[in-house]
This record gives C-alpha cells, sequence and structure tokens, in this order.
C-alpha cells in the first residue's frame, strides 16, 4: 500500500481502471486509420476485471474485479464489438446489493467475524476465455467456467464439461493441441495438503480423461505448459496458509508466503496417460505465465516463460487496483532445459533481459518449438516503478532478437495475440486492445506480424473504455453475424 511518503504521482493508465467499465452492445467499429486486412475474418476475445469498485469501495486486488468479456468480431462487411460482464451469481447479487458481499483473491467478507464463516469465494470469471465450437467459457482460477454466447456475449451459466466435480476447479490456462484438438487443463483442490486435477478435453470441451495428485500444503500455480509428449508444472515455493484464510481473518493473497527454502518443484507428466513421470526440485523462483514448451532433438524437454526471483510481484498487482503502483517487482524471459526421466533441470539462461509479461506463441505452433514468442514489456526509459506495459514485441527464438512496437506515450497494449491470416496461413497479424491516455478512449490496433515496428496496418475504435484485463484468444471461424 502506497504511504504519504511514498511518490502519488498518478499515471495515465490509472483512468482506464478509475471507472468500471461500460457494457455495449453488438456495436459496428469505425476505423481510426489504415485499413482491416482481407484474411483477418474471425472473432477477438479478451477477458479482464471490468470493475475494480462496488458502493464507493475498492477491491483488495487487482485479480478481484467482476470478469467483463470484449468480443470484437471481423467480417467481409466490418468489425463489430460487444463488452458484457459476466453475469456470475456473485456479480448479480452484488449488483443488487450494491455493495461487496463475498470473499476473493484479496477481499475478505464484509461484516463481523461470524458472517463471514464459511462464506465462498466469488467465481469473478475474469481471467482467460476458451472460445469452443458452441460456446465461450470464462475462465477463473478457483471454480468452474460459465458458458457464453460466442456472438452476443449472453451468459448461459456454469458449465461443467459433463465431468466436473465441485471440488474440482477449471483453471484459466488451457492448452490446445493444434494436431490433435485436444484441450489440456488442471485445477487445484485447496485443502492443508492440496490436490492438482488434471484433464483431457475433446475440441468440443468435453472432459474424456481426469486424474489427481496430491501436492505439499496449498501452492499458487497459475499456469502449466504443454511440451510434446509432456505436460509440465513448475510449482513455486508459495504456500497459502489456508487457517486464516478459510475462516475470513485474511485474504488468500495476504495469507500466501514466500518459502524460497522449497525451492521449485518440477512435475514431469505424459499427456496420454496424465500420469505422473517425474518429480524433482531446484532453486526458487516465481513464474505466471508461460509461452511455451516443447521436446527438442536431444529429447530434452525445454520450456519457456516469465521468471521472477521472488513473489513481490503479487504485491505490485495489488497496487495496480488502486492506479498507483510503486513496487519494483517484474521478470525476465527464460528457457530451462529438463531431463524427462528424472525432472531435474540440465540448462538454464535467460533469453531476454527486458522486465516483460504475457509471453504467447502462434496457437499453431503450442507445444512445438515456436519461430516467435510475442511479449508485452516496458517502453525504453519508461518509470518502470510507476507504468505499466508500453509496448509490445516479437522475439525471435532463432536468433534471439527482438523487434518492438513502441505505441508512445501514454498508450497501454494488452497481451498481444497472434492470428493466421485465412487467405495465406504462413502470414500473420498481431492484435492488441490499447487504452489511449492522452485521448481516453480504448482501441483495437493490427499490427503485421513481421513488422511490428512500423505502424499499425488498422486501428479501430471502441465505444467505451476498456479497463486493463489479462487474456484473449482467437476463434478463426466467426459467428454469422450482420452489420447494421
Amino acid at each position: 500500500m502506497l504511504t504519504a511518503s511514498q511518490p502519488s504521482t498518478r499515471r495515465a493508465w490509472s483512468n482506464a481502471i478509475a471507472q468500471p467499465g461500460k457494457e455495449f452492445p453488438l456495436t459496428p467499429l469505425s476505423i481510426l486509420s489504415g485499413k482491416i486486412p482481407d484474411g483477418l475474418r474471425g472473432s477477438l476475445y479478451r477477458n479482464g476485471p471490468g470493475r475494480l469498485e462496488r458502493g464507493g469501495k475498492r477491491v483488495g486486488h487487482w485479480f478481484d474485479g467482476d470478469g467483463a468479456i470484449l468480443a470484437v468480431h471481423f467480417t467481409d462487411t466490418g468489425a463489430m464489438g460487444v463488452y458484457r460482464y459476466v453475469q456470475t451469481a456473485g456479480y448479480q447479487a452484488e449488483t443488487a446489493a450494491d455493495r461487496f458481499l463475498y470473499p476473493n483473491y484479496g477481499m475478505v467478507t464484509p461484516g463481523y467475524l461470524w458472517e463471514r464463516w464459511g462464506k465462498p469465494i466469488k467465481n469473478a470469471a475474469n481471467t482467460s476465455i476458451l472460445p469452443l465450437p458452441d460456446k465461450l467459457l470464462a475462465l477463473w482460477e478457483g471454480s468452474h467456467p460459465h458458458a457464453l454466447d460466442l456472438q452476443t456475449l449472453e451468459t448461459r451459466g456454469i458449465d461443467r464439461l459433463t465431468q466436473l466435480q465441485p471440488r474440482e476447479p477449471f483453471s484459466a490456462h488451457p492448452k490446445c493441441d493444434p494436431k490433435t484438438g485436444e484441450i489440456f487443463n488442471f485445477g487445484i483442490d485447496a485443502g492443508l495438503n492440496s490436490t492438482l486435477n488434471l484433464y483431457k478435453s475433446d475440441a468440443t470441451g468435453k472432459i474424456l480423461q481426469k486424474s489427481a495428485i496430491k501436492l505439499n500444503g496449498l501452492p499458487l500455480v497459475h499456469d502449466f505448459v504443454l511440451a510434446g509428449a509432456y505436460l509440465v508444472f513448475f510449482v513455486p515455493p508459495v504456500r497459502v496458509n489456508l487457517l486464516p484464510a478459510a475462516v475470513g481473518l485474511s485474504s488468500f493473497s495476504d495469507a500466501m508466503k514466500w518459502h524460497p527454502k522449497l525451492g521449485t518443484q518440477i512435475l514431469i507428466f505424459d499427456r496420454e496417460t496424465l500420469s505422473l513421470v517425474a518429480r524433482s526440485e531446484t532453486e526458487p523462483w516465481y513464474q505466471w505465465h508461460f509461452s511455451n514448451g516443447y521436446v527438442d532433438a536431444s529429447g530434452s524437454i525445454v520450456v519457456e516463460f516469465v521468471r521472477y526471483q521472488d513473489f513481490l510481484t503479487n504485491q505490485r498487482l495489488k497496487e495496480v487496483a488502486i492506479g498507483q503502483t510503486q513496487t519494483l517487482a517484474e521478470g525476465t524471459f527464460w528457457q530451462v532445459c529438463l531431463n524427462p526421466q528424472t525432472g531435474k533441470v540440465t540448462a538454464e539462461r535467460e533469453l531476454l533481459d527486458r522486465f516483460c509479461e504475457f509471453p504467447v506463441v502462434a496457437p499453431s505452433q503450442v507445444g512445438q518449438s515456436p519461430d516467435y514468442t510475442y511479449l508485452s514489456l516496458h517502453r525504453q526509459g519508461a518509470d518502470i516503478r510507476q507504468e505499466l506495459y508500453g509496448a509490445i514485441a516479437r522475439f525471435d527464438n532463432k536468433t534471439d532478437t527482438l523487434t518492438e512496437a513502441n505505441l508512445g506515450e501514454n498508450r497501454y497494449p494488452s497481451e498481444p495475440i497472434y492470428v493466421a491470416d485465412t487467405l495465406n496461413p504462413d502470414w500473420g497479424w498481431v492484435l492488441t486492445v490499447v487504452y489511449d491516455g492522452n485521448s481516453d478512449q480504448s482501441e483495437v490496433w493490427v499490427f503485421n506480424s513481421d513488422a511490428l515496428n512500423e505502424e499499425p496496418v488498422c486501428r479501430l475504435k471502441l465505444p467505451s473504455v476498456i479497463p486493463f484485463g489479462f487474456h484473449g484468444k482467437w476463434y478463426a471461424i466467426s459467428p454469422s453475424i450482420t452489420l447494421h
């Protein structure tokens, strides 16, 4: 928390989250510059916390905000956008009461202790999405997904994907194999010794296979990686002191402690059987996100991710919610090589020494050796304590070179999304949602993926400001939409 003696300068990005995001229905989007590429056809979906206050009170952490989805549909006749909150039970109840009612990642239940006891945590549905042939899933760490209409974003309700049980969450970072269409994901059942649940689904999202193993304590595991024939997890040395969080004395975020002596645990699973192949430990680090994994020519598993030296990143993300940051807690892009039989680290190196996050690869290269990794990063010369990421870039995995799109002062992009051209699959585009603090508006920018350092080929104006979100996905088969 900022104090009177610490810097209090508010940056332009804070205006994007100063007010709750305003919904808008399916609306034709005007072109600010350039033109929509002929081969850009499909739908961009993005999820994030659209509301960070209720009844005059702010949330306790950026992760607490109610999920709101932006969809931008690109068709032969133009682009249409729609922005809607996920109508979770918690969102509807708190809207009716005009106050916070539930605990969350960084919040305890308001009221006396006996009012907090046993109150379920709110499913905020605010982290990521998974487009499927007949629905869009809004994903959150600690519970089941919500199903939405692909075109209008109307909420249909909780979706258990035919097999999810009450204590089997479906986490926010599923991995889709581009060759088989299989979808892999996990969820952690919280407890003094928690359970890691693994899921394998078909291309429709229907769960076909499950497995589970016990973990030591309750760690924070946000993401994993599909690497050829394997699923790989890095379990960082963060443990939740469960009792105070469970009885309402502390939020889950405040109950998380960094225990570097535990080291980082490495778990390797066989993707076919979902059985544990190897387990090992290495030096302590923390990571939110992986970019990709694969098996190289020597048979080693290669994993690439953004690595932090500790868990101060959680404090920085907490500060985002109040519109001012002062904690320096940034990660850099790393590669680790593993022996698949033992799980031991055989090599590691820092690929990029720039502070960055949200690493992604082309969907067609998930689980395989990628040509490029796309990232968000700070602009050169930016005040990294108080600024959010102001640039996106493409890292060439073969030459270790970086091509950067500097959007200019007071402009803040979302996670870059690579989209293959429908007319020429060897060609591609990079899409990002940009908050322009100079004009206080949100836009969609489309870049040529081979020329990120040039002007965007198209800029679209959105009807209202979209608060900063977390993750997005592209769906190549756009719903049938008619522009009016």
